[in-house]
């Protein structure tokens, strides 16, 4: 099974140096959804578009909650609403290079009727984790922190 996305960037300035050229650009996906993308502000990209290390946590992020709803659906827990205000850490490795150090997923989860015992959510989250494709893709420290259960 593959997945596409198609990235394209071109040049606005009329010069091109580090200083001048323009970081935004777009992602378009295979089901055909575009999303202007940019560099992150540090590095001289518009703030207000998504830049490649906040796709890498929402990716992370998103890929834990449907493996999680997944979950919950096996065992017949109906979740009526998940949010997650995950962070990710931008850092350097011993090496010197910049990676995406660690990215800590805060998930929020409201059930209908009852939620799972406290043991129960935790091992939930752990599974979740453990079966989540871009968790297991990546070498960056994934951290599940138990949100509040609403």
């Amino acid at each position: 099974m593959s997945h596409n996305a198609t990235i394209a960037w071109t040049r606005t300035s009329d010069d091109f140096t580090v200083q001048t050229y323009n970081r935004d650009h777009t992602w378009t996906f295979g089901g055909g959804q575009t999303l202007r993308g940019s560099a992150a502000p540090d590095y001289m990209g518009d703030a207000a578009l998504a830049n490649p290390e906040e796709a890498f946590v929402a990716s992370l992020s998103s890929c834990h909650m449907l493996t999680f709803l997944a979950l919950c659906a096996k065992r017949r827990l109906v979740v009526n609403r998940y949010t997650d205000e995950a962070t990710g850490v931008l850092g350097k490795l011993d090496d010197g290079r910049m990676a995406m150090t660690s990215v800590t997923l805060r998930p929020k989860v409201e059930f209908d009727g009852d939620a799972p015992a406290a043991d129960a959510l935790r091992d939930l989250h752990d599974k979740a984790h453990h079966h989540c494709f871009i968790a297991n893709s990546v070498t960056t420290e994934v951290t599940v922190e138990e949100g509040a259960t609403v």
